[in-house]
């Protein structure tokens, strides 16, 4: 009964060892035999070696093929760019700027977003959201960059309220309020 079986099972392998054999170089004798004969290595089919590197590909020519190249094109050798130009600003005069901070800090401002003192960001009164504006301390001469993403101040004769990180780049922290300068950058 055990003989029967195994037959059965070499016979439903055999498509597969036959296949096994191929691939790794072996005979396909009989594998159904159960003599534990040796399986010898197929004799004359052994692969190639690969020719040499040089062999296969042509080597690099330094020369230039003729392309054929109009007379309108651009040497790109020769090429300079132009010039970024210089980024426009537009005057919006001078006034007192004062700061907003940690009272304020995780509120959100005007245009939705959470304030953050420690942004460079400022409340203007008509400004539009995102217009960015460098203001100038006028007694020390420190400047900075600010985005406007909220609505203010609302206290008579103040022109800006800055975050207190921009209040503490132009150096006003101890007095609160400075006289500045204030530019539209385009």
């Amino acid at each position: 009964m055990g003989v029967g079986k195994r037959s059965v099972r070499v016979k439903h392998l055999a498509p597969f060892a036959a296949l096994l054999c191929a691939s790794t170089g072996l005979s396909a004798q009989d594998d159904a035999d159960a003599s534990g004969s040796d399986r010898t290595p197929m004799s004359a089919s052994y692969p190639q070696p690969e020719p040499p590197f040089s062999d296969v590909f042509e080597p690099f020519s330094t020369s230039r093929p003729d392309l054929n190249v109009p007379s309108s094109a651009v040497d790109l050798d020769a090429f300079e760019p132009p010039l970024e130009p210089e980024e426009s600003t537009r005057n919006l005069g001078t006034g007192v700027a004062s700061y907003y901070g940690r009272r304020f800090h995780g509120r959100l401002t005007a245009n939705g977003e959470r304030f953050n003192m420690n942004a460079m960001t400022a409340a203007h009164k008509t400004l539009p959201f995102g217009t960015k504006v460098r203001v100038i301390n006028a007694r020390n001469g420190r400047s900075v960059v600010v985005r406007i993403n909220d609505r203010g101040p609302f206290i008579r004769g103040r022109t800006i309220d800055l975050s207190r990180g921009a209040a503490r780049k132009l150096g006003m922290i101890s007095r609160g309020h400075a006289s500045v300068k204030m530019e539209i950058i385009e």
